[in-house]
């Protein structure tokens, strides 16, 4: 296709319903961390069910959902003035990623460590800020987790992945006027092949980690749909992929991989979604389906557009960034309960404490905090 034509969709302002998705994602990560930790403090973990276990699914889900926005955004603006502002586009994801995410580092590294040593709180912090410090100041922080084990600030790899990206991202963008669509398949292709080499060649583990860390394909899968869309010529509610029956029997298979995948032990569902470099690609797509879905399709059997968890979505990042010192504070309030309080109550008492106090920490903190930079933008 003519990188010059122009489609029906070069001026999308607002894609419906992917606050909405957000807040699921970062919920879903929620319960994840929540479940794991819960069961090394021996606080009653509700056991090994794959819905309660899609902490990464989500991740990669948002991955996803950040190359669809950002190489969308990217394109409008290189139509509308026929360049990209390198330094424009930086100015907009420091202002919305920085403050929040260097305040978590300061937090994280230095203040509740000093809290913990001062009450003596049964924590051990797996690192000492003068060893981190660069990492986090790089965006390199899965490597703290690398080097130094599971921590409190494990949460911001994904993150620090995220800045990497939008780092290249907008340059590329910005000087290669004319191939955007190689671009996007030459980026999921190189990554497959650097995940293929260690099939054949020892390489060391730190190889291996960046590898699998540095998700890139699936923020190019996510280019490719807002590529494909931003230069569509015809109507997307007519495309066959989004009939009915289609939709019905894509969005059953993503349901019963997020609710049961890793319950599911029939060769043909590992092959399909357990097969190394392959099954990561078809989760990226069933992903960028739902977006594209649920965004895009006025016939979309998933409607997603609400005010209250489009709301909830919009602070999504605070949910994201904060869920784990919450967690961490509400398992140390149960651990002073009787042991007679029963497992269930414990569990109702526990999501309830977490639930809520994660949603309104990340309120007061978009309300209170992040605007002050947000309004920067303008």
């Amino acid at each position: 296709m003519n990188e010059n034509q122009q489609g029906l969709y070069t001026n999308i302002t607002y894609f419906k319903g992917l606050n909405t998705l957000r807040f699921f994602a970062a919920y879903l990560v929620v319960i994840h961390h929540s479940e794991s930790m819960k069961l090394k403090n021996a606080i009653g973990s509700l056991g090994s069910l794959s819905l309660l276990q899609n902490g990464g699914n989500a991740v990669t889900f948002f991955f996803v959902l950040s190359g669809f926005l950002i190489t969308y955004i990217l394109l409008k603006e290189r139509k509308n003035t026929e360049t990209v502002k390198v330094k424009n586009f930086y100015r907009k994801r420091v202002l919305r990623i920085w403050p929040l995410y260097f305040l978590l580092v300061f937090l994280g590294a230095v203040i509740i460590p000093f809290l913990i040593q001062q009450f003596q709180i049964d924590y051990k912090v797996p690192y000492t800020l003068s060893e981190v410090w660069l990492y986090f100041l790089l965006f390199f922080p899965g490597l703290v987790t690398f080097y130094y084990g599971h921590h409190m600030l494990e949460p911001l790899w994904s993150i620090g992945v995220e800045e990497v990206f939008y780092l290249i991202w907008a340059p590329l963008f910005k000087f290669i006027r004319k191939n955007i669509l190689g671009l996007l398949i030459g980026v999921i292709v190189v990554k497959a092949l650097l995940s293929i080499i260690p099939f054949f060649i020892d390489m060391p583990d730190l190889y291996t980690f960046l590898v699998n860390m540095l998700k890139f394909e699936a923020m190019a899968v996510g280019g490719l749909g807002a590529y494909f869309i931003f230069r569509a010529k015809r109507n997307l509610n007519t495309l066959y992929c989004y009939k009915k029956p289609v939709q019905v029997i894509v969005y059953l298979i993503l349901f019963i991989f997020i609710i049961f995948d890793t319950n599911i032990l029939y060769p043909f569902w590992d092959v399909v979604f357990e097969t190394p470099v392959l099954s990561p690609l078809i989760v990226n797509f069933l992903f960028l389906y739902l977006i594209v879905g649920v965004s895009m399709i006025s016939g979309n059997i998933i409607k997603l557009e609400n005010k209250f968890f489009s709301y909830l979505g919009e602070i999504s990042y605070g949910i994201y960034m904060y869920h784990i010192t919450v967690i961490s504070a509400v398992i140390l309030l149960l651990k002073k309960l009787p042991v007679s309080f029963g497992f269930y109550p414990r569990n109702i008492l526990f999501y309830v404490l977490v639930t809520v106090g994660t949603i309104l920490v990340a309120h007061l903190s978009k309300k209170y905090f992040e605007n002050y930079f947000l309004r920067m933008k303008k």
